[in-house]
């Protein structure tokens, strides 16, 4: 038997479809089948299983576990929770890899598989290798089919996001957009000191209130009222499988994902002077100086969490992070991301710095930058053109980073031209010390796109 998955579902990170249309339970099987296969050529022989509350993921769930026992593999399901309680089993348990169904920040309609091998990311060609087993049938067949058990494990997680927490009393706005976070924000809340104040913890795969994405400001206008209306320190919200974090202050204005990681830092290096800092290329500049007034040592890497990952682990980061919101720590927990122990850690960090989130934010630089802009380009041509703009710039002799597609350096700034790895778009960003400066940056990216027969159009949704 062979199975052909949709060549746009097998991404660079995970694999992530329209069910019904592009993803479906026979996919979900042969992901079963094809990661029991390699799990036990490598020696391996249990996974952990979550999902998210996306309505597909029963359904998901039930296909993926046929295909890991009938290749032999036991399975311990750990149920519907955020993808960092997927990681956390995986980490904890006595499992050998763990697979997490769910869309994340995606539309309802969309559904997806993380997943964690022998406790190491599973990306890039580990995924293709799915699609060249299912292709070929190259399965593992069992003679006793593996079997199923159920571990609440909940609990013990909220319990680990509070271990040792010696932070200070606040008062609170939660955010879960009716995300997978939910639950365990409940739980967690109950058990923080200070006041705490809940929006949408119910969870529910139709995101009746607002899309669960904490990057794009618009979806943080009810945190804004709450925190406003109750006069909070500050608010926090989280992504739909609660990998990613956003943060307002008491203000209401956006703490973005390297500001946070520039708060985060300062009790990360009093702890381990002079340690590795990484952040991907999208990050403000005033993060990677901050990083070294700090002392510590900043690593501008390429973005994708499966990637960061791998960078923590070559260069023993404790701390790492991405303009996103993922925010993936290594000194006292396990080196993932998520969003729900960032969340605790901001706390205590407030706590340790002593000063308040709204006193920190005003603090930081007044730079001007544009917000990640994601525009549609042919599928074919997206790298090629990010290549042609670099053979230019350096032609012209331009200070050009090529650690993930060109940022460029210059008098007024920094701008960045990248390809997505998961979709058919590019990734533009551009910072400086004024509007004016932000402009000429602003007319170097159009200029180089037109260069290479491409113009800064339509917009791209994530």
């Amino acid at each position: 038997m062979t199975h052909r998955f949709n060549p746009t579902s097998l991404r660079e990170y995970d694999i992530r479809g329209i069910v019904g249309r592009t993803l479906g339970p026979e996919d979900a099987r042969a992901i079963g089948r094809g990661f029991a296969t390699l799990l036990r050529r490598a020696g391996g022989t249990r996974v952990a299983v979550g999902r998210d509350g996306r309505e597909s993921s029963p359904e998901l769930e039930m296909a993926l576990i046929d295909g890991l026992t009938t290749s032999g593999v036991d399975v311990v399901r750990v149920g519907l929770g955020p993808t960092p309680m997927l990681y956390y089993s995986e980490a904890t348990l006595e499992v050998d890899g763990g697979i997490q169904i769910t869309g994340s920040h995606n539309p309802s309609d969309y559904n997806g598989f993380k997943m964690v091998f022998q406790h190491a990311p599973f990306y890039g060609s580990d995924i293709q290798e799915l699609g060249r087993l299912a292709e070929n049938g190259d399965w593992e067949e069992a003679e006793t089919r593996g079997t199923v058990s159920d571990v609440d494990i909940e609990d013990e997680y909220v319990g680990r996001l509070m271990a040792g927490y010696s932070g200070g009393t606040y008062r609170i706005g939660w955010d879960a957009g009716n995300g997978a976070s939910g639950p365990v924000i409940e739980k967690l809340t109950k058990l923080l000191p200070g006041e705490h104040h809940l929006l949408f913890t119910d969870v529910d795969s139709n995101f009746p209130n607002h899309h669960p994405d904490p990057t794009e400001e618009k979806n943080l206008e009810d945190l804004k009222r709450l925190v406003a209306e109750k006069q909070l320190d500050f608010g926090l919200a989280f992504d739909g499988d609660g990998d990613r974090i956003g943060a307002i202050d008491g203000e209401g204005r956006v703490v973005w994902g390297d500001q946070l990681l520039s708060i985060l830092a300062v009790p990360v290096l009093r702890q381990e002077p002079g340690a590795t800092i990484i952040a991907d290329v999208k990050a403000s500049q005033m993060l990677y100086d901050r990083i070294a007034e700090l002392g510590g040592k900043p690593v501008m890497w390429k973005t994708g969490h499966s990637l960061v990952k791998t960078k923590m682990k070559e260069t023993g980061a404790p701390l790492a992070g991405e303009m996103s919101g993922h925010i993936f720590f290594a000194q006292d927990y396990y080196g993932f991301d998520d969003a729900q122990y960032a969340a605790v850690q901001v706390i205590r960090a407030l706590h340790v710095i002593g000063k308040s989130m709204t006193q920190l934010r005003s603090e930081m630089p007044a730079l001007v930058n544009t917000p990640e802009m994601r525009f549609t380009v042919d599928e074919s041509r997206k790298f090629d053109i990010v290549t042609e703009v670099l053979d230019r710039l350096e032609k012209d002799g331009a200070k050009v980073d090529r650690t993930d597609g060109a940022r460029v350096n210059t008098d007024d700034g920094w701008w960045l031209l990248r390809a997505s790895n998961t979709q058919d778009v590019l990734v533009a960003r551009a910072e400086s010390n004024d509007q004016a400066g932000l402009d000429r940056l602003m007319a170097q990216i159009d200029a180089q796109l037109a260069a290479s027969g491409v113009e800064r159009g339509p917009q791209a949704g994530h």
